[in-house]
């Protein structure tokens, strides 16, 4: 499969490569890019949902929860963003796409991502509220632990490279 994949982003790959992007950048850009978005956009949205948990202030609960909605599916946006570009970036360098754990790791957080973005859809208003709350945020919790895992598993990828 990973083959067939590689083989239907081959034309998109080689477009790439022929604008002469040096090889660092194929190479390290796409960790260089996802570090920000995971160190950065990821950790304050995880901060701010936890933050809402745990605060009595009924004005910075609001605000907390209200930065958390807000960033979340930006991060779930680039986070599916950079999960392409990781994968087109392997297509580019002629490397194996679905073979390593760092692709399997990822695959993980994004299905993780997604049911967790689905969880407040179907019951953070209802009877059912905190246990879908606690849910998402033990959700969210894993896929930071599964998210330094990827990270790890990546720098290993990239520095095998």
């Amino acid at each position: 499969m990973g083959d067939k994949l590689a083989d239907l982003l081959e034309p998109l790959a080689a477009w790439f490569r022929s604008l002469g992007i040096p090889e660092p950048i194929v190479h390290w850009g796409h960790p260089v890019m996802m570090g920000i978005v995971v160190l950065v956009m990821g950790s304050f949205t995880a901060y701010m949902g936890w933050r809402s948990r745990f605060v009595k202030d009924g004005e910075v609960v609001a605000k907390s929860r209200a930065s958390h909605r807000q960033l979340a599916p930006w991060v779930f946006l680039f986070i599916t963003l950079g999960y392409t570009g990781g994968v087109l970036s392997l297509v580019m360098q002629k490397q194996p796409v679905l073979s390593s754990p760092h692709f399997l790791t990822g695959s993980a957080v994004l299905g993780l991502m997604a049911i967790s973005a689905v969880t407040p859809l179907i019951g953070f208003g209802g009877e059912q509220k905190e246990g879908y709350r606690a849910f998402h945020a033990y959700l969210g919790g894993v896929v930071a632990i599964v998210l330094i895992a990827h990270g790890i598993l990546g720098l290993k990828l990239g520095l095998s490279l």
